[in-house]
C-alpha cells in the first residue's frame, strides 16, 4: 500500500508485520508446544457458553522471565451465523458452534516460546479464544430459544476469560498487552479493542491489532451487488448486536453500518494496527458478487486463491475496482497513534 498511502507505522508494529508476512512463509517444525485447553470456571453458571451451550474455553501458555507481566491475546477467525439455521448448522457441525471437542492448540509463530522465531513476544503469557459464538465475540442475548437451544454469548465469553486471568492468572499486573485477531476475530479486535483496554486500565501500553478483519462495504463498487450489508444486517439482527456496537457509531447510523469496520475505526482510542490484503479473497469470494449474479465462474475464478487464468476481462476489472475502493475507504480514516 505504500504505492498509494503514506503510512506512518511504528517500529514495534514494524515487528509485528514482519512476523506475520514470516507466518504465512515458514513453517517451524520445532519447539512447537500444544497447549491443553482450558474450560471457563463455572462457564455454564455464568451464561459464558459456545451456541450449542458448552462451555466457553481457551488456550494458555504461561510467560516467564521477563516477559510474565505481558499478555498476547489471539481471536480466530471463521466468519459468522447470519440466519437460526446456519448457526444451529454451526452449533451441531462445526468447531467454531461448539467445544464438545477440543484438541490441543499449535500456536501460532507470534505466540510461540520459540526466542528465534519469536524473538519479541516468545516470553509473554499467550492466550487463545475459542471463537464459537458465530458473532464475532459480540452477542449477550439472556434468552434462549427452547426450540433450538441456541445461546448467543460471544460477549460473555470474551469477558469471562478477561476476568478469570485478571483474578487467577496475574493478568492484573499486564504491563503491556496486545490484542490479534485474524479475518472475523480481526473484526472482533477491532469491534472489542477499547473494551479490552479497559480490562487493563493500569498497564503501561495496550494495543490491538486486526489481520484481514477489515471488511468494507464496496457499497458502489461497479458491476458489484450490494450483498455485504445483507449478510451483515442478519448477522446484526439475528444475533441482536445493536446494543453492543460502538454506540460512538450507532448514534449516527443504522447498526448494521456499525458492524463495517470503516465506519468504528476512527472513534477507537486505543492504538490500532491494520494488516490487510486489498484483494482479500474471503471478501472478493464471499461478500462480493458480480451483477448480474450468475456471472459464469465467479467461484472459480475468486475461491480458495485469486485465480486470474480463471477469471474473464469482466471478473478482472473488479476485482481491481475493488482495490481501487479498498484504498479510498482507507482514505477516509483518522490517523490512528
Amino acid at each position: 500500500m505504500g504505492d498509494h498511502n503514506q503510512i506512518r507505522v511504528a517500529p514495534w508494529f514494524k515487528i509485528v508485520y514482519s512476523l506475520l508476512v514470516f507466518i504465512g512463509s515458514q513453517v517451524d517444525g520445532e519447539n512447537i508446544v500444544e497447549v491443553n485447553v482450558t474450560f471457563i470456571t463455572d462457564a455454564v453458571a455464568k451464561g459464558a457458553v459456545c451456541l450449542d451451550g458448552t462451555p466457553g474455553a481457551y488456550y494458555y501458555y504461561p510467560g516467564f522471565d521477563d516477559g510474565v507481566d505481558n499478555w498476547i491475546f489471539y481471536l480466530p477467525g471463521g466468519a459468522w451465523c447470519d440466519t437460526k439455521e446456519e448457526c444451529i448448522h454451526r452449533s451441531k457441525h462445526q468447531s467454531s458452534g461448539s467445544n464438545k471437542e477440543t484438541p490441543p492448540k499449535g500456536f501460532w509463530p507470534l505466540m510461540r516460546p520459540n526466542k528465534t522465531l519469536n524473538p519479541d513476544f516468545y516470553n509473554w503469557n499467550a492466550v487463545w479464544i475459542r471463537y464459537c459464538d458465530g458473532a464475532s465475540f459480540m452477542a449477550d442475548v439472556e434468552a434462549v430459544d427452547p426450540e433450538t437451544n441456541l445461546h448467543l454469548r460471544g460477549r460473555r465469553i470474551f469477558a469471562s476469560v478477561m476476568e478469570e486471568l485478571i483474578s487467577t492468572k496475574g493478568m492484573k499486573n499486564a504491563v503491556n498487552a496486545v490484542l490479534f485477531g485474524n479475518s472475523a476475530g480481526g473484526l472482533a479486535a477491532i469491534l472489542n479493542c477499547d473494551r479490552f483496554h479497559s480490562f487493563l486500565p493500569d498497564a503501561s501500553r495496550v494495543k490491538c491489532i486486526s489481520e484481514s478483519g477489515f471488511f468494507i462495504r464496496a457499497k458502489d463498487l461497479p458491476g458489484a451487488q450490494d450483498t455485504a450489508i445483507d449478510y451483515f444486517s442478519r448477522t446484526v439482527e439475528f444475533h441482536k448486536l445493536a446494543e453492543f456496537l460502538p454506540k460512538s457509531c450507532t448514534q449516527r447510523l443504522p447498526p448494521e453500518l456499525c458492524f463495517f469496520a470503516e465506519n468504528v475505526v476512527n472513534d477507537i482510542q486505543t492504538p490500532l494496527f491494520l494488516l490487510n490484503s486489498y484483494f482479500d479473497r474471503y471478501q472478493l469470494s464471499s461478500l462480493v458478487a458480480p451483477n448480474p449474479p450468475n456471472e459464469v465462474g465467479w467461484y472459480n475464478c475468486t475461491h480458495e486463491t485469486l485465480n486470474l487464468p480463471n477469471c474473464t476481462n469482466n471478473q478482472e476489472h473488479l476485482i481491481r475496482d475493488f482495490r481501487t475502493m479498498f484504498l479510498k475507504t482507507l482514505d477516509g480514516l483518522d490517523d490512528n497513534p
